[in-house]
């Protein structure tokens, strides 16, 4: 294999993966395509590191001195890609023998489309994501069927240009986890690029293997990041709109009864949230500006 004929890099992110990063690389060498598969190791302790020392596949490794999360974890191996493709990829997904195929061929075949988004099917074989979906009131959220064009890309398994990807502003780093697709499927968009459903690639996800949806942490990142990515991309009166809107629900609060059991209702936690939005504002307006939202994007998928 020469390195022209490798075309992709498959970035896999990992944190303490130890029991199930051993399936994910084993569904990765098992492409018919060649690449590159370059596992970015957030400081597991759990022997992670023995694991892929010791795996066939012999992957490269990045490790970081801290755990950076997802988003932390992509932005830092971007700078290593060399390839016209980078796939990301969860640690806890394992995708089909012709899974980069079937992405590379997407966007081989449309110049327009800068990311091929995979198709997540949970252990039963229930589709968990076709695609990103933007709401109405500005969430992203999993597209349960989808083929041809789609809002964003689900970074649990997608291949994006390179290029596209760097001149778009990168990964934001900060946002940790979650939204980070999202956010920049929106900056893809803003500059032009379609992004695209490959139903013939498919992978299997165990969801959740890392983090724990629907814990405390998973709800303020979450909160948090869909309003850093509102204050970078969406039209202002959207972005103030949700903002008002969600300190308006913090402050009412503990004024209600019956008030839903999910942490993401807890005050002491959205407070927490809007900590964290005020406290970078400065930063988050300074990317505005380069970013440069445009009502056009919202118009045409908000809500559908």
């Amino acid at each position: 294999m020469t390195s022209e004929q490798v075309r992709s890099t498959v970035v896999v992110v990992t944190w303490r993966g130890r029991d199930h990063i051993e399936a994910c690389l084993d569904a990765v060498a098992a492409q018919d395509r060649p690449h590159r598969t370059l596992v970015v190791d957030n400081a597991s302790d759990d022997g992670t590191a023995a694991l892929l020392a010791a795996h066939p596949s012999a992957p490269e490794v990045l490790r970081l001195p801290r755990n950076l999360g997802y988003a932390g974890g992509i932005a830092a191996a971007l700078s290593h890609v060399r390839t016209p493709y980078v796939a990301w990829l969860n640690d806890d997904a394992a995708p089909g023998p012709g899974w980069l195929a079937a992405l590379e061929s997407a966007l081989d075949a449309d110049g327009s489309a800068a990311a091929a988004t995979s198709v997540l099917r949970t252990a039963d074989g229930r589709t968990q994501s076709a695609g990103v979906r933007l709401t109405a009131d500005g969430h992203g959220a999993d597209a349960p069927d989808a083929s041809g064009e789609v809002f964003g890309f689900c970074g649990g398994a997608a291949l994006v240009r390179t290029a596209a990807l760097r001149s778009a502003g990168g990964v934001p780093a900060h946002f940790f986890c979650y939204y980070e697709d999202t956010d920049t499927s929106w900056r893809l968009r803003l500059a032009g690029h379609r992004i695209v459903s490959v139903p013939e690639a498919v992978a299997a996800h165990l969801h959740g293997a890392t983090t724990q949806p629907g814990s405390p942490l998973f709800h303020r990142w979450n909160e948090r990041n869909r309003l850093f990515m509102l204050l970078r991309c969406a039209p202002a009166t959207v972005a103030v709109r949700e903002l008002v809107r969600f300190t308006a629900i913090t402050c009412a609060l503990p004024l209600r009864r019956n008030v839903p059991a999910a942490a993401n209702f807890r005050v002491a936690l959205r407070l927490r949230v809007l900590a964290d939005v005020v406290g970078r504002l400065p930063a988050t307006v300074r990317e505005r500006r380069r970013i440069r939202p445009a009502g056009r994007v919202w118009r045409e998928w908000a809500g559908r």
